[in-house]
């Protein structure tokens, strides 16, 4: 006995260009026949939440599932899969250029049909609310299961059962040392780590490699010194881990697209002539100004 339930859309060439399209989704669960053996033109992502079952890969060989699971289909790979006996799933199909970038990011993994999962609560509360968008008549209908599908790698990728879901020691020790003026090496050295191994440790965690995760760091909150104070360029770099203020802005305008000097004349809050050289604290909550009485 099973039951089975989807939908499937088609979107408009202008909705490709929003990166992401979702093309179908569905709910299954019991004793659901075996898929394929198939080959699609798209991606699709197959949320097992209950039972257990089977996927058979390209070269034959056969990885066990057991939920809770993520299975990557992914363009041009053959793919043959099914429970055994039954399970819970959910699934959505999608495609677009930006599955590329996710792909390099490592929210999809075309080379890891099978990933445990930690849970699938979050998975399965993005895909109802496809599902509620597939109603009939819908005037959002593409554009709200595209935005959903951006949702999903993230949850998916959350609820990866080998990384820490929000605080990866790892990154949060970065972070933290973020300013400093440490070599990669020698971030890797306080973690006992070869710089090979926090690389990977790294990219695993946060898509990219250290030197992109901490220049994001430093340029992300020298962005809000520049844009929050009157602290000369020299001192904004220095803040940030960059004894050199001349490298600073050159990495900057190279890396923001404008310089220090015009990032902060766009984005400065700042009065001319009111001078605040306290640093804010990302962590701090925001505070609200009160006027006083007249």
């Amino acid at each position: 006995m099973h039951h089975t339930w989807m939908r499937y859309f088609t979107p408009a060439p202008v909705h490709h260009r929003l990166g992401l399209t979702c093309l179908g989704v569905g709910l299954q669960h019991g004793e659901l026949p075996a898929v394929g053996p198939r080959t699609l033109d798209h991606h699709v992502a197959v949320v097992v939440s209950a039972g257990d079952g089977w996927l058979q890969d390209p070269d034959g060989h056969r990885h066990t599932v057991t939920a809770p699971a993520l299975l990557w289909l992914t363009p041009g790979v053959p793919h043959h899969y099914g429970p055994d006996p039954s399970w819970d799933e959910c699934f959505v199909d999608f495609t677009g250029p930006a599955t590329t970038a996710y792909t390099e990011l490592g929210y999809i993994e075309p080379d890891r049909p099978v990933v445990p999962l930690s849970d699938t609560a979050g998975a399965r509360a993005t895909v109802a609310r496809i599902a509620r968008a597939a109603r009939s008549g819908n005037p959002l209908l593409e554009v709200e299961t595209g935005a959903a599908v951006h949702e999903l790698l993230v949850t998916l990728r959350r609820a990866r059962a080998d990384l820490a879901p929000d605080d990866d020691p790892v990154l949060h020790a970065l972070a933290r040392d973020a300013f400093q003026p440490l070599t990669v090496a020698e971030h890797a050295a306080r973690h006992g780590m070869t710089p090979a191994e926090l690389r990977g440790a790294v990219r695993r965690a946060g898509g990219r490699g250290p030197k992109d995760h901490l220049l994001a760091i430093r340029l992300g909150r020298a962005k809000e010194l520049l844009a929050a104070t009157e602290l000369p360029v020299a001192a904004v770099a220095r803040r940030v881990g960059y004894d050199d203020p001349a490298y600073f802005s050159r990495l900057f305008t190279r890396r923001v697209g404008m310089a220090p000097v015009r990032f902060r004349a766009q984005q400065s809050r700042t009065p001319p002539g009111v001078r605040d050289d306290r640093a804010p604290d990302p962590h701090d909550p925001p505070t609200t100004e009160h006027p006083r009485p007249t």
